[in-house]
């Protein structure tokens, strides 16, 4: 059954709506990025009073009556209505632990740029940013990156994705995350890089399937910049 999408999320960035956009894409899923279009529209429902659920931050998905707030909980409902999630409640579980923990990454890479306070500006905290990115490209990401590693090892139905045969919403995610390190931190990547091979094939498939290609050269793909998660400062990536 056909299924139309109202998605709520920053105009100008990438950021934490961009693992939403890219499970919508390769579902082939009919959806308006509000926001691109009408700001303001985000805001009506941040600031409505009146609402028994209402989203503390974008992105949030509005689906019929259902106005569903936080990346991994909008994936968790996409994946089951697309086939971009595992048919058992055990695979959904597995496939949503995994997104939490992409989650976890995108809140370390954040604190790379911004380790004391999300208002303060990255001049105001950059010898703080630049312990913070050192610490996280030499301690944490090599962590993160070798258990993805050995999760797409461990999967015994194969084929090189995190969970199953085929592609889940997580394997859209963790592409993502690659993407963005790679803009982020071009060396420290290509250096850690060399030891997770099956990660970088993950992402290289997910690259190739036609939707996703299609998307990644289309104006709906927002080019990563200064303003989202993943910046790109020279002095961060040691």
């Amino acid at each position: 059954m056909p299924h139309h999408y109202e998605l709520y999320y920053w105009p100008s960035i990438q950021g934490r709506g961009e693992f939403v956009r890219l499970a919508l894409e390769e579902a082939g899923a009919d959806y308006d990025d509000v926001a691109r279009r009408d700001e303001k529209a985000m805001f009506r429902f941040l600031g409505d009073a009146k609402s028994a659920t209402p989203p503390f931050a974008p992105p949030f998905l509005k689906s019929g009556r259902l106005l569903i707030a936080q990346t991994a909980n909008i994936l968790l409902f996409l994946g089951s209505r697309h086939r971009l999630a595992p048919a058992s409640e055990s695979g959904r579980l597995w496939a949503h632990q995994l997104q939490l923990t992409v989650t976890d990454v995108v809140a370390e890479v954040h604190d790379t740029h911004h380790p004391i306070a999300t208002g303060l500006y990255y001049e105001d905290q950059k010898p703080e940013a630049r312990r913070r990115a050192h610490d996280f490209l030499k301690e944490r990401l090599p962590k993160f990156l070798g258990y993805f590693e050995r999760v797409i090892i461990g999967n015994r139905k194969g084929k090189g994705h995190l969970v199953g045969s085929s592609i889940t919403y997580v394997d859209l995610s963790l592409f993502q995350l690659i993407e963005g390190m790679r803009y982020a931190f071009p060396r420290g990547m290509k250096r850690a890089e060399r030891d997770f091979p099956r990660v970088v094939a993950l992402h290289d498939h997910v690259q190739k399937r036609p939707r996703i290609a299609a998307y990644l050269r289309s104006e709906r793909r927002i080019p990563f910049n200064e303003d989202g998660i993943f910046r790109r400062y020279k002095e961060l990536d040691i």
